[in-house]
């Protein structure tokens, strides 16, 4: 599971990003709206932790122009405004939860489980052609043909299924899948890409991942 936390106190995103590991989630940090925003739009996180009171953009705008875009991805919002008007501020921006500062941290790992158990019951499968992956077992399958795909391999198939016919690129999957503080290249994506052509082919799938220069990786659909 791959969460954004977009606070632009460092000390407590940083906080939540080491609690949020410590459970096994994977866990980016943002510091500001406009990047948070910019991250968040790709639809690639199972979870957001929004703070409201940031530089460049506040939290209610990046909520409403998140959803703005279709983006579905459960949003806790984090503020130290406590009054009800701020509350509904909030949920109507978007957040699906209001959590007011200072919390304890049993109450956001709390909130964070509930959060992503109702998306799993929501989403539990990426279909794309004659092809669907599993988001509980990573298995990728088609027909009666199935294979179990890799940790970097299942990250990189459910970014290309949530995008679909818009490209990704390289340096974006680079950062999604490896983090921003790895030493991979965007060789890896490459590799990988060439891993999940071949895992397609070999279970019949009528999905290529077609490459644009300069632009990236987006999924076809053979007639």
């Amino acid at each position: 599971m791959k969460i954004l936390v977009i606070e632009d106190e460092r000390s407590l995103a940083d906080s939540i990003k080491i609690l949020l590991e410590r459970k096994g989630f994977s866990v980016e940090c943002v510091y500001d709206g406009v990047t948070g925003e910019q991250f968040a739009s790709l639809g690639v996180y199972d979870l957001l932790i929004l703070d409201v009171m940031m530089p460049g953009m506040d939290g209610y705008s990046v909520a409403r122009q998140v959803r703005a875009k279709h983006c579905n991805t459960p949003i806790l919002m984090l503020t130290a405004k406590s009054e009800l008007e701020d509350r509904i501020t909030g949920l109507n921006s978007g957040a699906d939860y209001y959590l007011t500062k200072p919390f304890d941290t049993r109450e956001l790992l709390a909130c964070v489980g509930a959060l992503l158990r109702r998306q799993a019951y929501q989403v539990d499968v990426l279909t794309y052609g004659n092809t669907t992956l599993d988001l509980n077992t990573c298995i990728l399958s088609c027909g009666e043909k199935n294979i179990r795909l890799s940790d970097r391999e299942f990250d990189m198939m459910r970014f290309l299924l949530q995008s679909g016919e818009h490209n990704i690129a390289k340096e974006v999957l680079l950062v999604r899948i490896w983090g921003f503080e790895s030493n991979a290249t965007e060789n890896h994506v490459e590799v990988y890409v060439g891993f999940l052509r071949k895992k397609l082919q070999s279970i019949g799938s009528n999905v290529r991942i077609e490459a644009i220069r300069r632009q990236g990786y987006h999924l076809e659909v053979d007639e």
